[in-house]
């Protein structure tokens, strides 16, 4: 699959670790923990599998004394772990303490979260806020300041509504609230300048619950500044409700050239796997062209020629296999993750569509010949027949693989 190129509006390149965000770098995939920091095994445990299933980045909460103290650990046995994602600090309300009283935390974490509505009230709040900012000035540290519609400053909020009123004509109650998001993210990045911050070291957010309300603040960011941006859709939701709406706002950002990385906010069912999110986001920035992660799955959603069950068993193990050998094939096969393989239910769009992926298999409909053509680079390649199908296809998957970019 060719990478389709958009411009971007950030022309600043933040480096986060190893990790460049914005300027010409690549739309970069992150997630978030929700393990309890200070639990050092459990989180290890969780940050890896983000990691592993491509979380570039991976956010942890430093909330309290012992989330802090654990920083350190957790990045110690990351490494041993081979393991070198950056971690970024999420910081609410006692931040500014934190990373004071434990420098080894601030030492460690490659990027620090400030919520600007959270740092503190009154005259507390820019002391709190230019603490956080100094501390990250002294280890060379980027900054994403993050502002949540949840949380906004009740100063900026009391402020910019009595401007409001006294206009000859008020702004709406929706256009406010993007105004006083985007005023809150471009005053907080303006003030971290001026104590020294560099402005390649700072990230913005303005995140929002709803698609409009995201797509519409977010247009108004990139219109008034050119800093890297970090998109997401807060509590985006559960299941499907939260993977398409994430989908609709953040593809039309995108498509407009607008944001540098993102982070799919769902909400995890119980026990559910957290590495989800990950997956959804990389699909949206594959399936947009943007970048490629794995192996592209095509296949067909079946009708009535298609009763049999095989084809839809298929593609989703060869669609597992393919995330399975992922994490071996990255470092041995470079290139693999633009490969296109394509499972097909019938005679219908079969042949074709497997002609035109890298790799495919026609299985038979309904009153169909009991043979499945595969094809290899749009030439047929071998018919398949009997129980083993799926095993003889995955070796042929693997003999491509191999031949093809090794």
């Amino acid at each position: 699959m060719s990478s389709h190129k958009i411009p971007r509006h950030s022309t600043v390149a933040v480096q986060v670790g190893q990790v460049t965000i914005g300027g010409d770098a690549p739309v970069v995939v992150q997630s978030m923990t929700n393990t309890d920091t200070a639990d050092v095994a459990a989180t290890v445990k969780q940050v890896h599998d983000l990691a592993r299933a491509g979380s570039e980045l991976v956010r942890i909460t430093v909330n309290n004394e012992a989330s802090a103290a654990a920083v350190p650990r957790i990045r110690e046995q990351l490494d041993a772990l081979g393991c070198d994602v950056p971690l970024v600090g999420d910081f609410h309300f006692n931040g500014h303490r934190l990373l004071a009283d434990y420098p080894d935390c601030a030492r460690t974490l490659a990027k620090y979260r400030i919520n600007p509505g959270n740092v503190g009230a009154g005259q507390n709040r820019d002391a709190q806020f230019a603490a956080m900012i100094e501390t990250a000035i002294k280890y060379d540290k980027a900054v994403r300041i993050g502002v949540n519609w949840g949380s906004l400053d009740k100063a900026l909020v009391a402020r910019m509504m009595d401007e409001n009123v006294r206009r000859a004509e008020p702004l709406n109650s929706d256009l406010m609230t993007r105004e006083i998001m985007v005023a809150s993210a471009l005053e907080s990045a303006a003030m971290a300048e001026q104590l020294g911050l560099p402005r390649n070291k700072i990230v913005l957010s303005c995140k929002m619950s709803g698609v409009q309300d995201l797509i519409g603040v977010y247009q108004m960011l990139a219109s008034r500044c050119d800093y890297a941006l970090h998109l997401g859709l807060t509590e985006a939701g559960m299941g499907s409700k939260g993977i398409v709406a994430s989908t609709a706002a953040l593809a039309v950002l995108l498509q407009g050239g607008i944001g540098d990385t993102i982070r799919i906010s769902l909400t995890p069912e119980p026990g559910g796997d957290r590495t989800q999110e990950v997956r959804v986001g990389q699909e949206i920035l594959q399936t947009m062209g943007l970048r490629a992660f794995m192996p592209m799955v095509i296949a067909c959603p079946g009708c009535g020629r298609t009763t049999s069950t095989t084809f839809q068993s298929l593609a989703q193990d060869i669609q597992s296999y393919l995330r399975e050998q992922m994490p071996l094939w990255r470092a041995q096969y470079p290139g693999v993750e633009e490969m296109d393989v394509a499972v097909m239910g019938c005679v219908v769009n079969g042949p074709g569509e497997s002609k035109h992926a890298n790799i495919g298999i026609s299985l038979p409909g309904t009153g169909e010949r009991p043979a499945a053509p595969v094809y290899v680079d749009g030439a047929k390649f071998a018919t398949l027949k009997g129980d083993r199908i799926a095993d003889e296809f995955k070796a042929i998957v693997d003999d491509y693989v191999r031949s093809r970019y090794g």
